[in-house]
């Protein structure tokens, strides 16, 4: 299994290099329907991709090198959706800062992945 999870990274990777990372919800900005919730770390998607929800493959970008560390695989139960968000260039600090995102409501739940 080690090789396969090898050509994973290495296919995210190569996705993410052949993409331009957008970020719309820099550290710091509230969630466009939920103004209460304040982005901790860059959000944004990887351009000219798709996802479950019909936009861009999400992704976290933190304030470390700028290489994928990790994915966060996602229930929404409101949506009724999964997703993968990936993480790049995150501190072990942002990667909890993300874990804890997508698990403070009883309606999302999450697991980091690491690489």
């Amino acid at each position: 299994m080690n090789g396969q999870n090898a050509d994973f990274w290495a296919a995210l990777d190569e996705l993410v290099s052949r993409s331009e990372i957008v970020i719309d919800r820099p550290k710091g900005s509230a969630h466009p329907k939920y103004p209460s919730f304040i982005y901790r770390v860059d959000y944004g998607y990887l351009k000219d991709t798709s996802s479950m929800d019909g936009g861009g493959i999400d992704v976290w970008v933190g304030s470390g090198e700028k290489k994928i560390d990790a994915v966060m695989c996602i229930v929404d139960l409101i949506k009724r959706d999964s997703e993968i968000k990936i993480l790049i260039g995150c501190t072990e600090e942002e990667k909890a800062e993300v874990y804890r995102t997508h698990n403070e409501t009883p309606y999302m739940k999450g697991i980091l992945i690491r690489r």
